[in-house]
């Protein structure tokens, strides 16, 4: 009768958790593939590489004997097994240990290997520091500009209401033109065509907007004894300087 399959469903269905007796035929299948395996792997014919290191391995691990020549030398002059070298004792016991080459490469092929390797993880190193740092200057650059952009919207808020005081005070004063034309606040609709307003456009456009700030400040305090972040108008130069921090947003912060 022909010997039924141990991986067919008869067997796989059989109930074989620890503790169970298994099934004779079973035991007998396991027993048969161990035993199988192990004369594969007896009967497998060794490589040269293989054959060749197993050797080695011997030889290496035997220690040296009599018949070795280099040995039989340091023997007649007074070495004995075990013994360290050097006339004091003071030199090695171990032989040193052998470096087997056993790839086609050339000599000095792994060290190069090794120094692309190392150079490659430095170049990869040094890209990833200047990322850090051009990150790190743009997000400087950044918050710089976010500063001047508040800074100077700040400032045109200063001058604007620089202007609006100023156009008030002056107006107390029977003041109908301005001293600049950019001392006032400019109406929404206005005519345009005088070649005069063109140029005082062109000069007054000629001054940042800190300039016309400091001037325009100034000019409050000096005709008006008015500061503008006091919000207050003095009585004289005298009152106006013994009682106003200073000509600057900084002075009264």
């Amino acid at each position: 009768e022909e010997e039924e399959d141990y991986m067919s469903d008869l067997f796989i269905k059989q109930d074989v958790r620890p503790g169970l007796p298994m099934v004779r035929r079973v035991k007998d299948a396991i027993l048969k593939e161990e035993k199988q395996k192990e004369a594969n792997e007896k009967n497998r014919q060794k490589s040269i590489k293989e054959e060749e290191k197993e050797r080695r391995d011997l030889v290496l691990k035997s220690a040296l004997g009599s018949e070795n020549k280099g040995f039989a030398l340091l023997q007649k002059m007074g070495y004995k097994s075990g013994q360290a070298l050097g006339k004091s004792g003071e030199g090695i016991v171990e032989p040193i240990p052998l470096n087997i080459k056993t790839g086609r490469s050339g000599i000095g092929h792994e060290e190069l290997k090794k120094r692309k390797a190392e150079e490659k993880l430095e170049n990869y190193r040094q890209k990833l520091h200047m990322k850090k740092q051009a990150n790190e200057q743009a997000a400087d650059q950044f918050r710089i500009r976010f500063k001047n952009k508040q800074e100077e919207r700040k400032m045109e808020g200063d001058l604007r209401k620089s202007q609006r005081a100023c156009q008030q005070l002056d107006m107390q004063k029977d003041i109908d033109v301005p001293k600049e034309a950019w001392y006032w606040l400019e109406p929404e609709e206005e005519d345009k065509n005088d070649e005069e307003d063109k140029e005082d456009e062109c000069t007054s456009s000629d001054l940042t907007v800190s300039e016309k700030l400091h001037i325009l400040t100034a000019y409050l305090r000096e005709h008006h004894f008015y500061c503008i972040w006091c919000g207050t108008t003095y009585e004289d130069s005298e009152d106006l300087s013994s009682n106003c921090p200073g000509d600057s947003a900084a002075d009264h912060d």
